[in-house]
């Protein structure tokens, strides 16, 4: 027997992902149409993925001029590139061992990223100290991370609470680690809120198979893209507190909130509340340049942040951290770039202003036109998008839509995924990757892309829905 026949069980345990499945297929009917197949449409559209630039949004001007030239410093004697834009590349490049941005990048204290970081939570709400600081290859990495110290061997396996819907990489990043998931679900009727009496039946559930330890969440959430309020958050520190449960909370859609609740982060809640809460409840916040505005998500970089941690795990883990990864020099120039941005009275500061402002513009067209359209559909429901990039609609498919998935061996809303494709030439992903409460089904929309893609992606999804229901009523 070879040696891979006797790998792991927790990665065996790990399910493939079903819009992957669904991705691939997408890439052989790209492939058909340039070969001049005939279908009902000319070209596929991904919102599948959260990947703005992937779905036709442009990068913003100032980082991209900053990131070539740090790539290429010759640019610096360019009259074409504005003044500040050269000044935060030479001090970027001086950053840099040999000046060169293809030197390794130190992630185990870099001063002065630590800085801006720094600064950008003050602004933000009450700063953070260097050594709580933690520079990685995207959040979803650090949370994989950091979540192998707290999980523990023994008879009883060690068990997170994890949102329905949620993450679909989290639930398999806990399965690689031999971790258990214990689902807790977000009321859809009640705008995807969290309530404390579905967490508490959670954590009773999960005690009866596993040794929960942490509790994570997702603010502003995704897919269901609610946004937290104070009180909320209070009542899940208290929650938290009083289960002696450590708190992981992902925060990298904080820039994209659309409605009249404003996001509020964690630490600030945590720290305004005072002892014995502000002193004691264990944190670990995410934030990430793959998300926002910025969406540069190939550059892949991010930080964690750790309140009331222990000095000595704080240390284990700053090991475990620069052991395994170092975080891509161009990744964390594009950080320090999002979190000190150019300011009123800087050369860059119009366009860069301008561009953002188009951003948010497109983002605020496309929650009011998914929200529009799909609820003017029949046996389509979706609730407000307050906050991240995806629109989380519910359907409710015909008995024969359900059977005839069963009869494929599929989940139905899989089975609505697929046809979609095929039919209309949309790539959107099923709900069930994502946890859906039983008897339930969803499709998950990026809305990050723009108003022109999102409008014939809308047009299409109606006329394919409307044939669908109409094909298994």
């Amino acid at each position: 027997m070879g040696v891979l026949h006797e790998i792991s069980q927790n990665v065996r345990n790990i399910k493939p992902l079903v819009s992957s499945l669904l991705t691939r297929r997408a890439r052989q009917i790209k492939e058909e149409l340039r070969q001049g197949v005939k279908k009902p449409y000319k070209e596929v559209i991904d919102v599948c993925w959260d990947d703005p630039h992937r779905a036709g949004v442009k990068p913003l001007s100032f980082v991209r001029q900053v990131l070539a030239t740090c790539i290429h410093p010759q640019l610096l004697m360019s009259d074409r590139l504005p003044i500040d834009v050269k000044q935060r590349a030479q001090t970027m490049l001086r950053r840099c061992d040999g000046g060169s941005v293809g030197s390794y990048a130190d992630t185990s204290h870099p001063t002065e990223l630590f800085e801006t970081i720094s600064e950008f939570m003050k602004r933000r709400d009450c700063g953070a100290s260097a050594g709580d600081l933690f520079i990685t290859p995207g959040s979803l990495w650090s949370l994989t991370t950091f979540l192998s110290t707290l999980v523990k061997k023994g008879s009883l396996r060690t068990g997170v609470l994890t949102p329905v819907p949620g993450h679909c990489t989290s639930i398999s990043a806990l399965t690689g680690l031999g971790a258990v998931a214990a689902p807790y679900q977000l009321r859809e009727e009640h705008g995807w809120e969290l309530h404390l009496e579905e967490l508490l039946r959670a954590l009773e559930s999960a005690k009866r198979t596993c040794n929960p330890v942490a509790l994570y969440i997702i603010n502003p959430g995704s897919p269901s893209g609610h946004v937290q309020s104070r009180e909320s958050i209070q009542e899940m520190i208290r929650f938290v507190s009083e289960k002696r449960l450590f708190l992981l909370v992902n925060e990298v859609y904080q820039d994209c909130v659309y409605g009249e609740r404003k996001f509020i982060s964690y630490k600030r809640v945590l720290r305004e509340m005072g002892p014995p809460f502000a002193d004691t409840v264990e944190l670990a916040s995410f934030h990430s340049a793959s998300k926002g505005l910025l969406g540069e998500s190939g550059l892949r970089c991010g930080y964690m942040e750790l309140v009331n941690v222990d000095p000595t795990v704080k240390r284990y883990v700053a090991t475990l951290f620069s052991a395994n990864a170092c975080a891509p020099t161009l990744g964390q120039i594009a950080l320090d770039l999002m979190l000190n941005p150019p300011q009123p009275g800087d050369p860059s500061y119009p366009l860069y202003k301008m561009e953002t402002q188009n951003i948010w513009n497109m983002l605020i067209h496309n929650v009011k036109r998914v929200y529009e359209v799909i609820n003017s559909q029949p046996n389509f429901h979706c609730q407000p998008v307050e906050g991240g990039t995806f629109a989380f609609p519910r359907l409710y498919l015909p008995l024969k839509a359900i059977q005839k998935a069963k009869d494929m061996g599929m989940e139905p809303d899989t089975f609505y995924c697929i046809r979609l494709l095929e039919d209309a030439g949309v790539l959107v992903s099923p709900g069930c990757e994502y946890g859906q409460k039983d008897g339930t089904y969803h499709i998950r929309i990026c809305i990050t892309t723009t108003e022109e893609t999102m409008e014939e992606v809308l047009r299409r999804l109606t006329c394919f829905h409307t044939q669908f229901m109409k094909d298994f009523n």
